[in-house]
């Protein structure tokens, strides 16, 4: 059962960074690297500009864009590269209701909405408060990383508390 739901993880995680380089491509934001896993890279190869890499550890992968070249795409855009991975882990929960993939796939997509550093959803919260600031502010920037940092951390014990009460 528990290998299961790895596997599950693993193909909800291949599919949300797959939603980011759809998004990118569609934009037409430059993509540089795809890569699964981490540590040592095992294959790799170039398929029109692209590389392609399989790395040791089997958890875990990303998409890498040409950043420079998304902030100069409009917001809106920004907002949809970002958000493509959480949206499409959302659409294949929803389409496989039920199952061990549907779970990861809403877990995924939960967790990366939330503001933790780095995560998509505070990733999407500094583009567009750098759109509505329409400068970067390092006190508004650090304020939202902290603060949302802080309510994510908050709310995860919140839930843990309601979870063991439940028992």
């Amino acid at each position: 059962m528990f290998l299961s739901y790895v596997l599950c993880f693993l193909a909800a995680l291949l599919l949300h960074e797959l939603g980011h380089f759809a998004a990118a491509w569609a934009c037409r934001v430059s993509i540089t690297e795809f890569g699964v896993g981490w540590g040592r890279k095992l294959v790799s190869f170039n398929v029109r500009g692209v590389d392609y890499m399989v790395r040791l550890l089997p958890v875990g992968a990303y998409v890498r864009l040409d950043l420079r070249e998304l902030q100069m795409r409009p917001l809106g855009q920004q907002v949809l590269v970002l958000l493509a991975g959480i949206i499409v882990n959302l659409v294949a929960a929803s389409a496989t209701g039920g199952t061990r993939f549907s779970v990861m796939n809403f877990l995924l997509a939960a967790t990366n909405i939330l503001p933790l550093y780095q995560q998509d959803g505070w990733k999407c919260g500094m583009v567009m408060l750098r759109g509505l600031l329409r400068r970067k502010s390092l006190l508004i920037e650090w304020t939202f990383t902290i603060a949302g940092s802080g309510m994510s951390i908050i709310l995860f014990g919140a839930l843990i508390m309601r979870c063991m009460k439940a028992r």
